[in-house]
């Protein structure tokens, strides 16, 4: 596929992605694409042109829609970058499915991430928050944000959840974050690899144990695997999307939070004169940072929407930074307000595939935010906010370092 068949949006079709000039608004080079149509035609970086779904009713209507296909093997299936491209045909278990199979393995996971279980995990995340916190209160300021609590946060967690060794943390973390921005496809193809090697090595050893652990990937080996319902390579797979998933995007959103929380200082004063605001500071920096850019469909049959024909074949993604943007759905929207009920944002997605996890990242988020405003009121960048660097638009959006003092 090298052209589309209906010309919409700009006269030129936009490059996608973009990097932010500011981390927590969407590109300056999709301005174009936020005047009030649903789809326009972008340009990926091997000049192939594919759709991309910028209202939001248009959004949720798509994602809802069993048309569009999640299976990345599939001709005309949208690569945004040459690292996505390199790892399309290997097979991506819940992310790269659709339904029956992504059904399947959903409902397997579903116990595991209920609201009732998040609920359960509190106490531990909070003794989590707390003793990083403990630790750097202790070291004293200045401290590095992001390699002081908001990647061990979810990290500990997850590993606690899955009955992933945390002394593992520094190599996992390592292999994760060369797997979603590593320089080159071979670099994030070897990461990969290195993922696998490492988790289904420790599939191995549960499943050898006679009795399961407490972990989710305890239940999957001996509840799913032992049995023959799983093959081993559909149980590591599941066992690199949790664990990656399970820590890269909590993190972003704690560090890329903490950053526009202090770059919005009346917005935290609100929410430290109140904290009953938490739960809708949490769902708004969600909508308004929208990490994850860019989700992925291909057409498996002809679809008309807003006036638009995408035909079958064809490769469709969603700007969910200018979606959750849409002055349709958002009054302000470019604005940070504690009071908006955006509950319906599109941050975990819509549909079939919405995230698993979101119940446990709304309790990660809450209680490491809450947590690190309320301990440390003094709270402030300890560098110049421009001078802060961010990560690159092709990948999960949020903070590469953050540097604070208190």
């Amino acid at each position: 596929m090298t052209e589309l068949t209906d010309a919409t949006g700009p006269a030129e079709p936009v490059a996608f992605p973009q990097d932010r000039t500011c981390p927590y608004h969407p590109p300056t080079g999709y301005d174009p694409l936020r005047d009030g149509r649903a789809l326009s035609r972008v340009t990926l970086y091997d000049g192939r042109e594919a759709w991309l779904v910028t209202a939001y009713a248009a959004a949720r209507a798509l994602l809802a829609d069993p048309r569009l296909s999640s299976d990345r093997r599939l001709p005309g299936f949208p690569s945004p970058t040459p690292r996505f491209e390199a790892a399309r045909y290997r097979k991506v278990a819940l992310l790269g499915e659709d339904d029956p199979e992504h059904q399947r393995q959903r409902r397997m996971m579903i116990p595991a991430f209920t609201v009732k279980r998040a609920t359960a995990l509190r106490p531990t995340i909070q003794r989590t928050v707390d003793g990083l916190l403990d630790a750097m209160i202790a070291q004293g300021p200045p401290a590095e944000l992001v390699s002081a609590f908001a990647l061990p946060v979810p990290s500990m967690v997850i590993c606690g959840l899955l009955g992933v060794p945390y002394a593992d943390h520094e190599f996992f973390e390592e292999q994760s974050r060369r797997l979603l921005r590593g320089p080159t496809a071979d670099d994030t193809e070897a990461a990969r690899e290195r993922l696998e090697d490492y988790l289904g090595g420790l599939v191995d050893a549960k499943a050898k144990e006679p009795e399961p652990g407490d972990g989710i990937l305890d239940e999957i080996v001996h509840q799913r695997l032992r049995t023959g319902e799983l093959e081993r390579s559909d149980a590591v797979s599941l066992a690199v999307i949790l664990l990656v998933a399970g820590h890269e995007t909590t993190a972003n959103m704690i560090s890329l939070g903490t950053y526009t929380l202090l770059r919005h200082p009346g917005r935290l004063a609100e929410l430290r004169a109140d904290p009953g605001l938490l739960p809708a500071t949490v769902e708004e920096l969600l909508r308004m940072l929208s990490i994850a850019e860019g989700l992925q469909r291909v057409a498996v049959e002809d679809i008309e929407i807003a006036g638009t024909t995408i035909r079958a074949g064809e490769g469709v993604l969603f700007a969910t930074s200018v979606i959750n943007r849409d002055t349709a759905q958002y009054d302000d929207p470019d604005a940070l307000d504690l009071h908006r009920p955006a509950l319906h944002h599109l941050a975990f997605g819509f549909g079939i595939h919405q995230c698993l996890g979101q119940n446990l990242a709304r309790a990660e988020l809450e209680i490491a935010l809450g947590s690190l405003v309320t301990r440390l009121p003094g709270l402030r960048l300890a560098a110049p906010a421009d001078a802060i660097p961010f990560k690159p638009g092709d990948t999960i959006q949020g903070m590469l370092e953050l540097p604070v003092t208190w």
